[in-house]
């Protein structure tokens, strides 16, 4: 695996979002969006960029603030995944099956390691916030997310019913990263 390093969306960004979220649509997995600030709702970059640097501060009733960073990878700069850090989870939706954060790997880079370093390096990303213990979550149909959480020191709390599919619900505390 080659290194990555995570970014905040920029203008420099579109076209390689562009593709990305092209990519993730025509593999026709809606959950593969994970993360993804609804990107799947936007054809234009420059609007959804606006969004996600909006939600950083966002303080609105009912809004949780997160960061969108943009996994790329150094040696050719293509967008190989998204993840996402919401600030905190005192949310309905977040403290029961949302969690701290969601990820998405680009279909042709699957299988790679990526989604396990992106999740790493934005455990950084919580510690810097002062975040020290994470909730991480994955369908229970998913081996590959829950082998990503796993190898990021993930532990098994217990899994919820969530409309009909059930999710698993990992801790992960940043000191043992």
């Amino acid at each position: 695996m080659e290194e990555l390093r995570l970014v905040r969306p920029a203008p420099e960004h579109m076209e390689e979002l562009q593709k990305f979220r092209q990519e993730l649509l025509e593999a026709g997995d809606t959950d593969s969006f994970a993360g993804c600030s609804r990107l799947e709702h936007y054809e234009d970059m420059g609007a959804w960029m606006e969004m996600v640097w909006r939600q950083e501060q966002e303080s609105a009733p009912g809004k949780v603030p997160s960061h969108v960073y943009l996994a790329i990878r150094q040696s050719d700069g293509r967008l190989v995944g998204i993840i996402d850090l919401r600030h905190h989870i005192d949310h309905p939706i977040l403290g029961l099956w949302g969690g701290h954060m969601g990820y998405s790997v680009r279909p042709d880079e699957r299988g790679k390691g990526y989604a396990r370093e992106m999740l790493r390096l934005n455990l950084e990303n919580c510690r810097r916030r002062g975040l020290y213990r994470v909730m991480v979550t994955c369908s229970r149909d998913n081996p590959a997310s829950e082998r990503t959480i796993l190898g990021c020191g993930g532990e098994f709390e217990k899994e919820v019913l969530v409309d009909g599919e059930w999710i698993k619900r990992y801790w992960i505390t940043i000191g043992n990263v």
